[in-house]
């Protein structure tokens, strides 16, 4: 279920002028930058186009759908507040999202606590679902139960290393690990899966939502 609720308020920028000016209008960098503006508009076509992603994405690292529905609202706050910050240069929006995410939700994780969102977002329409083939939805859910049955670290380690292509370095700064404790829990992780799906483990895992 999507967040819907008032935005709290803010100075909307005038169009035609600044970064934006000769950018298509769909451009990330162009809904980035009239974001950082305080352009609702733009800022709804972001979350529409990140939001369910943001959601998977939390849902795999914590293995609870209410707790990353509540992490994902949070980093799509984040990106409201701090639009301007992206650096297209590094990536664009996606890489920038995704840390938010994973650090929100590996801090909730470590505190024990409810994470708590004062504001909230607008309401934002349901995106069409893709058409996809019975048997690749069958392969996504039945990932997704086995990875939620791994064990805590072990299931954060693999979905930053498989679903979002970190390294072993990053996943060790954003975990608080050493490099070689990063690969420990990825060895032990896909052993665990290829014991749950047997044969068919690896092509799952690659035909797998991203």
């Amino acid at each position: 279920m999507r967040p819907t609720a008032v935005m709290p308020g803010r100075a909307v920028a005038a169009s035609g002028s600044g970064p934006t000016k000769g950018r298509p209008e769909h451009d990330e960098g162009f809904l980035l930058a009239k974001t950082a503006g305080g352009d609702l508009d733009a800022f709804r076509q972001l979350v529409d186009s990140h939001l369910d992603r943001a959601v998977r994405l939390a849902t795999r690292i914590l293995g609870d759908a209410a707790a990353a529905e509540d992490v994902a609202q949070e980093a799509m706050l984040r990106l409201w507040r701090s639009a301007g910050q992206v650096d297209e240069t590094r990536g664009g929006l996606r890489p920038w999202l995704s840390r938010v995410v994973v650090n929100l939700a590996i801090d909730s994780r470590r505190s024990g606590a409810k994470l708590i969102t004062v504001e909230a977002l607008p309401e934002v329409a349901e995106a069409p679902l893709q058409e996809v083939s019975i048997a690749r939805q069958d392969a996504s859910r039945r990932v997704e139960a086995a990875l939620a049955l791994l064990p805590e670290r072990q299931r954060q380690a693999l979905v930053l290393f498989h679903y979002e292509e970190w390294s072993q370095g990053e996943i060790a700064a954003a975990m608080g690990l050493s490099t070689d404790a990063v690969e420990s829990l990825i060895a032990r992780g896909r052993r665990a899966l290829k014991e749950s799906l047997r044969d068919e483990w690896r092509g799952l895992l690659e035909d797998s939502e991203r």
